[in-house]
């Protein structure tokens, strides 16, 4: 199909093929963006995870060369929540703090993601518009004086390949969309992970500050 027959099924659609041209550019630079964004932050992910595995305890120099090594990923917040606790005070509450950390970074992790299931849904139905109004087209030969109906079957023809087009949009936007959303489970059970491996390491600092903290208010006792 040269430019020519490209541009005539196009016009006969209503621009709807224009339309879903633009659509399909837009999945694929958020197919590409996410993708990318995912690696990125999966593989960051793991190498935090495999820092933590090879320490029974949690101390501010492992938070710091966390924190510092992986700056500006949802990972890397999680852990500057923990390093920014202070473990003196309200223990119990590091646990809240970590959900909310996690919950925070959750919108950033899924972002754009509605714009390709968007795609995914209206695809099919704009080419199937294109098609309605392609048909249309076609069978106006009918009415017009010396219109051989034999153009029918051709204007019938091109009207589907805006449907085609449609379903092929679709089929693509779908199967990137799901394996999206399988990257987003992931990273999200990572952070659910790494929560764990903080508290299960800053869990060995909670006897010595218990005992600390009883001795400290004996001596406010006593200096009462």
């Amino acid at each position: 199909m040269d430019l020519a027959s490209i541009q005539r099924v196009a016009g006969d659609s209503g621009g709807i093929v224009y339309l879903m041209a633009v659509m399909l550019l837009v999945g694929l630079t958020v197919i590409i963006e996410r993708s990318y964004y995912f690696w990125k932050i999966n593989t960051q992910g793991q190498h935090v995870m495999m820092a933590l595995e090879g320490s029974e305890t949690l101390d501010q120099g492992l938070l710091d060369k966390l924190g510092g090594g992986f700056a500006h990923t949802p990972h890397c917040k999680v852990v500057k929540t923990a390093l920014d606790h202070n473990l003196n005070h309200d223990f119990d509450r590091i646990s809240d703090k970590l959900d909310e950390s996690i919950m925070r970074e959750a919108p950033s992790i899924d972002r754009f993601l509605w714009i390709l299931d968007t795609i995914v849904t209206m695809a099919p139905l704009l080419g199937l518009l294109g098609t309605i109004i392609g048909m249309f087209n076609a069978f106006q030969v009918l009415g017009t004086a010396g219109g051989e109906p034999t153009k029918i079957t051709g204007g019938v023809a091109e009207a589907l390949i805006a449907t085609a087009s449609g379903l092929f949009i679709a089929i693509i936007g779908l199967f990137f969309f799901n394996a999206l959303n399988n990257r987003v489970r992931i990273i999200m059970h990572q952070l659910e992970t790494i929560k764990k491996m903080l508290l299960n390491r800053m869990y060995h600092h909670y006897p010595d500050m218990v005992t600390e903290r009883a001795i400290n208010e004996r001596v406010t006792l006593k200096g009462v």
